[in-house]
């Protein structure tokens, strides 16, 4: 039988030290940028959508808006993004990216060939661990408790 207490047999263990490994591979290129992890994250989803409201920024990186405001309070001042009220609906925040912000996306596209080279991976092995691993989040995200 196996003993599921031992460090070995945990699944949460591989994927919480995964997870701090690539962060820090990350790391070098951002500072490059002059971006957190957190932040980079943040961008991305701007880059894509130019302007998102806190809850849906929220919805999608799974941070909750105690988290994100510290975090976008310190990307505004750094002049990425502005935050204004929404005109739909004064109860929520719209985020957009600024000029600034939109500059970083060119040279931000050469980090994930450069993580891919560190991971000594594949797009087809990258594709199939991103597959399992949101379809074990979204299982996860359903016995939050």
């Amino acid at each position: 039988m196996t003993d599921f207490l031992k460090l070995e047999n945990q699944v949460c263990f591989p994927v919480y030290a995964l997870s701090r490994q690539i962060t820090a591979i990350y790391r070098p290129f951002l500072d490059k940028l002059g971006l957190t992890y957190p932040q980079y994250l943040v961008m991305m989803v701007l880059w894509q959508y130019k302007t998102i409201t806190v809850k849906e920024l929220g919805d999608m990186l799974l941070l909750d808006s105690g988290t994100l405001t510290p975090l976008l309070k310190r990307m505004e001042n750094n002049g990425l993004l502005t935050r204004s009220r929404s005109t739909k609906d004064e109860r929520m925040v719209d985020i957009t990216i600024s000029e600034k912000g939109e500059a970083l996306k060119t040279p931000a596209k050469s980090i994930p060939p450069k993580i891919k080279e560190y991971l000594e991976t594949d797009d087809e092995q990258l594709a199939l661990l991103r597959d399992q691993l949101n379809r074990l989040l979204q299982t996860a995200s359903k016995c939050k408790q």
